[in-house]
């Protein structure tokens, strides 16, 4: 069996894209026959309907929260007397329905599915609680995997003796709710992720920044206090923004704000020498793209195209409203780097700090909006640098 074939992710996929499928088709017979659909259409529909209304708790992770919402659209699919669903420590975190008293034998046999990682049946015998009004017939426990391991257990308590499709149907509901729980692991790694790579920018961009920044307002503290005092307020504004631990996302126009702090300092710094001009269509300013995308493309502008450049030179940040898009560019008309020396560099920039931050920003434009909103390098030696970025005005899961 090919190796996708047993991929969760490649599973679901394939589940709602079947689904919705199905979906359509059922929609254009009914459209086209023009009158009420047939009791399996709308048992469809119903479906489809309850499937969608449990996931957005389940890709938050498997939670006592999460169950709890999930738990009672689960047990309409499986219309059983009761359903529940236990962590890793086999403890419910959820239960719907009657017979709240068989948590006990839940509990037990969700120790031998974590033990096996296998579905668990139980029989009326098995589970026997001495109760003449008690409705329940029999349990199946079945695993809940997430990345290769058991993460939980989903279990049906039936009011009939489990069969064939009681076995069938809760495993397949099982499998549904793993693959959202796949998803939601994969969304807390991609924010791991995400939050690494703020931190390594933050630790790249810190060292040489810091230094001449603290020297450029000490050069102006005897000369020019007031100068110096305001420099610092600015120095101490960019600091709380670059180094504040809420969200992975912000806004352009904040994202500017601390541009503007950061190139007052290097203005200081660098005097006459250094020309800053900005273009920003008011329109784009709520645009959404991820923290710290922008400060270090401008400081690499200053950094390697101005710096070395006898004369200084000009840096030019420009954002254009195109569309369902966001175009940003910034430009500079410095020395300039050779394209192929560049695209070597960015293989290690994360650790080198050669060219500040490119990889970087580039890794967490590719991981937001996907891989055809990488950044766009033009270069060359003597012939300044341009750097493009195109940042969608909407995408799901990305905002402040």
């Amino acid at each position: 069996m090919p190796a996708w074939l047993t991929d969760p992710r490649v599973v679901a996929a394939v589940v709602v894209a079947v689904a919705l499928v199905a979906a359509v088709l059922v929609y254009r017979r009914v459209k086209r026959r023009n009158q009420f659909a047939s009791p399996l259409e709308r048992a469809t529909f119903s479906t489809l309907h309850t499937v969608s209304l449990a996931a957005p708790a389940l890709r938050e992770g498997l939670s006592e929260g999460s169950a709890q919402f999930a738990v009672p659209y689960l047990r309409t699919l499986l219309d059983t007397e009761a359903l529940s669903m236990t962590g890793s420590d086999c403890v419910p975190l959820a239960w719907d329905g009657e017979a709240e008293h068989h948590s006990l034998d839940v509990r037990q046999y969700a120790e031998k599915v974590m033990r096996t990682g296998r579905q668990q049946v139980a029989s009326r015998k098995d589970i026997e609680c001495g109760s003449q009004d008690c409705p329940v017939r029999g349990i199946v426990v079945v695993p809940l995997e997430v990345d290769g391991n058991v993460a939980g257990t989903l279990a049906a308590v039936s009011a009939d003796t489990p069969g064939p499709v009681l076995l069938r149907a809760s495993a397949e509901v099982a499998r549904y709710v793993s693959s959202q729980l796949e998803l939601a692991d994969l969304d807390e790694s991609r924010a791991r992720l995400n939050r690494a790579e703020v931190r390594a920018l933050r630790a790249q961009i810190s060292p040489h920044f810091i230094y001449n920044a603290l020297n450029t307002v000490a050069s102006f503290i005897r000369t020019d206090p007031e100068r110096a005092r305001e420099l610092l307020m600015e120095f101490a504004d960019f600091t709380r923004y670059s180094f504040r631990q809420a969200g992975e996302y912000t806004t352009l126009a904040d994202e500017l704000k601390n541009i503007d702090r950061y190139l007052a300092l290097e203005h200081a710094r660098f005097g006459n020498r250094l020309t800053v001009k900005v273009q920003v269509a008011p329109e784009v300013l709520s645009v959404v793209l991820p923290f710290l995308a922008l400060q270090p493309l401008v400081e690499n502008a200053v950094r390697h195209g101005l710096s070395g450049k006898p004369g200084g030179g000009t840096v030019t940040l420009t954002a254009e409203d195109s569309g369902a898009e966001c175009t940003i560019i910034v430009e500079d008309d410095g020395v300039g780097m050779d394209p192929q020396a560049l695209k070597e560099e960015n293989r290690d920039a994360h650790l080198s700090g050669a060219h500040v931050g490119l990889g970087n920003v580039d890794d967490r434009m590719r991981s937001a909006f996907g891989p055809d909103y990488g950044l766009i390098v033009e270069t060359e030696r003597g012939a300044g640098t341009k750097i493009i970025l195109r940042v969608p005005k909407f995408r799901a899961g990305v905002r402040v």
